[in-house]
């Protein structure tokens, strides 16, 4: 039956950044489809809430230690882990600055997270997919993959290199059965962007470009990355998948 194809069962993900927000909601998304999770955060006891919310739905979390900044934490992040089907890297930080203010640690901070972090988990994710004949890797992109937004210019460059990034993996493992594609959220509201909703008018000047008129709910993400994380995506590779509400497309 064609919904059997978008069954995770039997399949082992690995969610960085999973102990709140979008990489909370994906995780439990991957177990209520049938995945093991491997949830993971610099800090572990920030996870216990995404654990309880998979275990509820009678899924299962194994819990991770892991600063994606760090190549030796990647490292025994992932000689802990014997085998993954599913990778996401959706670890991400953001600090708002205007250009000519960035100092290198700003810049450092941002890029080791959201790019060296991602590549290198991505590296490692495929040195186990290439031992079981393939996996999928999804990579949380932004709209600023493609969009360029004043006072987030390292943000804006660690999310378009997240993108470049995802299409030369993707055209050099897909040989080898390894997917690699993107999503892109739109404008949700998460402990992340809530500065920019704090700020006055921003919400409402926003919503006016978002076709459906409304923001995202970590929610919608979910089937995305089931999909992209599932058989019913075996032939789909190097793509970004906008989750946006129809602000790129009224671009």
């Amino acid at each position: 039956m064609q919904q059997d194809r978008f069954s995770l069962t039997g399949k082992t993900a690995l969610v960085t950044g999973a102990a709140r927000g979008i990489g909370q909601a994906i995780a439990i998304g991957l177990a209520e489809a049938g995945a093991t999770v491997i949830i993971t955060a610099r800090e572990v006891d920030k996870l216990t809430a995404t654990q309880a919310a998979i275990e509820k739905i009678g899924g299962h979390a194994i819990l991770q230690s892991l600063d994606v900044s760090q190549k030796s934490s990647i490292d025994e992040a992932f000689a802990a882990t014997p085998r993954i089907d599913i990778l996401v890297n959706n670890a991400g930080v953001e600090q708002p600055c205007p250009s000519i203010d960035v100092d290198e640690a700003l810049w450092d901070r941002i890029l080791d997270t959201n790019l060296k972090g991602a590549f290198f988990c991505a590296q490692a994710a495929a040195r186990l997919m290439l031992k079981s004949g393939g996996g999928s890797i999804i990579n949380i992109c932004s709209l600023l993959s493609d969009v360029g937004v004043g006072g987030s210019a390292a943000y804006g460059s660690s999310k378009t290199g997240l993108l470049g990034m995802t299409r030369a993996l993707a055209t050099e493992w897909a040989a080898s059965g390894i997917r690699v594609n993107g999503i892109g959220p739109g404008y949700f509201r998460t402990e992340m962007t809530e500065p920019f909703f704090q700020a006055d008018g921003w919400e409402a000047m926003m919503i006016e470009k978002v076709p459906m008129r409304r923001f995202g709910n970590v929610e919608d993400l979910v089937g995305a990355a089931i999909f992209l994380g599932s058989p019913a995506s075996t032939y789909v590779t190097g793509q970004l998948l906008y989750v946006d509400g129809g602000f790129m497309a009224a671009m």
